[in-house]
């Protein structure tokens, strides 16, 4: 299927290139990742984290609290917490008591300072790692990381400004009527080839991963 294709369904859907364009994220100067600190990636991991299989408002007005109770999230502080300060997370009225999902703080913690010794900081490593292997990097984060195996670490990315595809439901939707995906999206095989569809998409049009993830979202039936 050709983009253009995927492009001209998604405009007749918004009902125009102006209106769908306005629905496009926007995508900062890739010095934006370097700037970012390691306390912000951690934030950012830990948002996304709770926000899976949630309803998203709820963690996004609990947030203040969050903030607090983990005390700004200093991945320093937090790759070697004792299991006892988690514990006591886990009454805490302030945040979504959900142990499982507190423990993934260390976890992440300790993937981000690990990236940090061998890079100087997590966004210097985010920055290096092309678009046209988000494949990869996402399979490195599940690898390295905690609960970053399904859609929340492609989230976690398009919020601190990186620049992929998102595979919703809607994407995978077109993915698979346009015969360019048939495995699991969260297998290596499904990352694998739905890489394969943006980046040639990629290189027919110039247009970024983020916006053409976008796009191909808008061309689905509801």
């Amino acid at each position: 299927m050709k983009f253009s294709d995927i492009h001209e369904r998604a405009i007749a859907r918004k009902g125009g290139v102006a209106e769908l364009n306005t629905l496009l994220p926007q995508l900062p100067p890739a010095s934006v990742l370097e700037e970012r600190s390691d306390d912000r990636y951690l934030a950012e991991i830990t948002r996304c984290v709770f926000k899976a299989g949630f309803v998203w408002r709820v963690i996004d007005n609990k947030w203040p609290g969050f903030e607090a109770a983990f005390d700004g999230f200093v991945p320093a502080y937090w790759q070697q917490v004792s299991p006892e300060v988690l514990e006591k997370l886990a009454a805490d009225e302030r945040i979504v008591r959900n142990l499982q999902k507190i423990r993934t703080v260390p976890e992440n913690a300790r993937m981000i300072m690990d990236a940090v010794h061998e890079y100087g900081s997590f966004g210097a490593f985010l920055s290096q790692w092309p678009s046209e292997d988000q494949a990869g990097l996402l399979l490195w984060l599940k690898r390295h990381g905690s609960r970053l195996g399904g859609n929340s670490a492609q989230y976690f990315l398009r919020i601190v400004g990186w620049d992929g595809f998102i595979l919703s439901h809607d994407v995978v939707a077109v993915l698979r009527r346009a015969g360019l995906l048939d495995a699991s999206p969260t297998s290596k095989k499904g990352l694998q080839q739905a890489q394969v569809a943006f980046t040639h998409w990629h290189q027919q049009t110039g247009l970024p991963y983020s916006h053409l993830s976008r796009i191909v979202s808008c061309a689905q039936d509801n």
